[in-house]
């Protein structure tokens, strides 16, 4: 009788510590990313074409576009036909071909051949080798700055699409608030069955780890950025290295990293929802979102490998045993009564699943995904858990990770901040059309 009183104790010390524990986080997280009323990116009407021919002034500074892309032949027409027909009138767009292996050229060659507005596009082609010390993505973004004569720089993905109006409502926008690095949210656009899974609970551990409130808290250390649409004044970004900074070279983590050096220099971040105005399909199957993620799963946590083991421990106790919490009571029975009553675990279930439900819900309606999906957080949370356990295993262990044919390691650590960034920076001249 003793020992039934004791495995009862510890029984419901679970139960509701459990109940409690998720019940709080889920309640906390939607506090932490819904984003303030002011924190909407305040779209400005297309205007028509007749009414692009504007004089270039002081309110319309120049901006250089720069769109690095490898490998990206499936996604690069979409992206630069949406980029060369902004309804903003004083703006080039430089894509840095950065070694590609499939028809990405060819497709550039054809825009630039055909499109009525090609006189915007220049294309850089980079080799496949990179130098020693640097990863593909802040080569090709350093390499396309080195051709920019923009006051400010747009950098973006080649599987973006952009609205007409998107380039001239965002600068106007971060002109506005004072901006010194304006990030937007994307819409991600998710057709299948595995993106709307995986998409929810991808955005679930990212705000987690980089709530966009603290983002936009000068006050806070947290710092984050979309890598997918970067907006950031020219002379901020050589005042601060960028890319080029010698602890930035390597890092597959260039959206987080270059926001860090910015917030940690004293310059304003500004990271808003800028849902209708770009849209995005990061992902064309399951294997290739698992690659993906598995990139920067490890490598994006805040509080290192501790981190990692107590997120590898707690991913799936928020995200799979709520929905099975009513299996709890087969644990707790004798084949003549429960040690637990059916009614106490139905209302510790109640407490803990109405607020992920409810905020699962809230993430659905925020990202185009259908209500009845937030019956599949038990999948995405297992798929999420394989891919942090791999990419935690392959940094750890130092084989490091693929992405695009190549192979990187724990070089992303936070960014160290130089007393004299300037006497570190790679200063090599401007580069020619093929490289």
């Amino acid at each position: 009788m003793q020992k039934n009183n004791w495995l009862s104790s510890w029984a419901r010390l679970f139960l509701w510590s459990h109940a409690i524990g998720v019940a709080g986080f889920y309640s906390l997280q939607w506090l932490r990313t819904r984003p303030n009323k002011e924190d909407y990116v305040r779209k400005l009407p297309p205007i028509t074409i007749q009414n692009t021919q504007q004089p270039t002034t002081h309110l319309t500074p120049r901006v250089s576009i720069i769109v690095p892309a490898r490998n990206e032949e499936r996604n690069i027409l979409r992206c630069v036909s949406s980029l060369l027909e902004q309804d903003y009138t004083n703006y080039e767009v430089i894509v840095v071909d950065d070694g590609s292996s499939d028809n990405t050229a060819g497709v550039l060659d054809e825009l630039t051949a055909t499109h009525s507005h090609s006189e915007r596009l220049f294309v850089l082609r980079l080799k496949d080798q990179l130098p020693d010390g640097w990863a593909g993505k802040p080569h090709a973004i350093h390499m396309g700055v080195q051709e920019a004569s923009g006051d400010w720089l747009l950098f973006t993905d080649a599987d973006t699409w952009h609205a007409p109006n998107a380039l001239r409502s965002t600068l106007t926008q971060a002109i506005q608030e004072g901006a010194d690095l304006f990030t937007i949210s994307t819409q991600q656009e998710l057709p299948t069955f595995w993106d709307k899974v995986m998409m929810p609970m991808a955005f679930l551990g990212i705000s987690m780890l980089y709530p966009p409130r603290q983002a936009n808290d000068p006050a806070s250390p947290v710092a984050i950025a979309n890598g997918q649409f970067i907006l950031i004044k020219h002379s901020v970004y050589e005042a601060t290295g960028g890319y080029a900074r010698p602890a930035m070279k390597a890092t597959l983590l260039d959206d987080r990293d270059l926001a860090a050096i910015i917030k940690r220099e004293g310059y304003r971040l500004r990271f808003i929802d800028g849902q209708g105005l770009v849209s995005v399909r990061m992902y064309q199957s399951l294997n290739e979102a698992w690659h993906g993620w598995r990139k920067n799963a490890y490598l994006g946590n805040r509080g290192g490998l501790a981190f990692v083991l107590l997120e590898l421990f707690g991913l799936p106790m928020i995200t799979v045993v709520p929905f099975l919490l009513p299996l709890f009571t087969l644990f707790t029975r004798k084949p003549q009564r429960r040690q637990i009553a059916w009614t106490e675990v139905r209302n510790a279930t109640a407490l803990e699943l109405t607020p992920l439900l409810l905020y699962r819900t809230w993430l659905n309606r925020q990202m185009g995904v259908p209500w009845y999906y937030i019956f599949s957080h038990p999948l995405a949370g297992t798929i999420f858990e394989g891919i942090l356990a791999q990419s935690t295993w392959l940094i750890v262990t130092g084989k490091g990770v693929d992405w695009r044919g190549r192979r990187y390691h724990d070089t992303n650590k936070q960014p160290h901040i130089d007393t004299n960034p300037d006497t570190n920076l790679d200063t090599s001249p401007r580069t020619n059309k093929v490289q």
